[in-house]
């Protein structure tokens, strides 16, 4: 039995700040596991880039442990098409996303940690497709993840 505990969650937020990207993942699972657990923690800092589950379809789950996270829901030319803030006090906790969905999470908190449920087994080279629109260096991609973020929360 492995516990999600107050230690462990410090532990993975301390993780996340002393970590080059500003992340932090403690998996649960081994990646031949057709289950995929973890904790993922994202510093406020931390670029996500824009990315869908296809070839082969995955689900994938969010639970907010720690924290606020903005998750981004874009359609196939890069607009936000939906979104939600979970935060570990609700009243939104958790997003289930579906495959071929292009997706992000920003931390709306100096650190938020989420509880990730993913198909397995995890191939580095299937796992995620990332979307072309988006920017790959992380300074220019988390200047546009706040911009994103801005036009969402300001929106309502």
């Amino acid at each position: 039995m492995q516990l999600i505990d107050d230690t462990t969650i410090n532990q993975l937020a301390d993780e996340a700040r002393q970590s080059p990207r500003r992340r932090a993942i403690k998996r649960y699972h081994e990646h031949e596991e057709p289950v995929q657990r973890m904790l993922n923690a994202l510093c406020d800092d931390s670029y996500v880039q824009p990315h869908c589950h296809r070839d082969p379809d995955k689900v994938e789950l969010f639970l907010a442990v720690q924290g606020r996270l903005l998750v981004l829901i874009f359609d196939d030319a890069g607009e936000v098409a939906r979104s939600a803030v979970l935060d570990a006090d609700g009243p939104v906790r958790g997003v289930d996303i579906p495959p071929r969905t292009w997706h992000a999470l920003l931390a709306l908190t100096p650190v938020a940690i989420a509880l990730e449920i993913i198909q397995g087994p995890y191939e580095a080279t299937t796992h995620k497709r990332f979307a072309t629109w988006a920017p790959v260096d992380p300074q220019a991609g988390l200047a546009w993840m706040r911009a994103k973020r801005d036009q969402v929360l300001t929106q309502g």
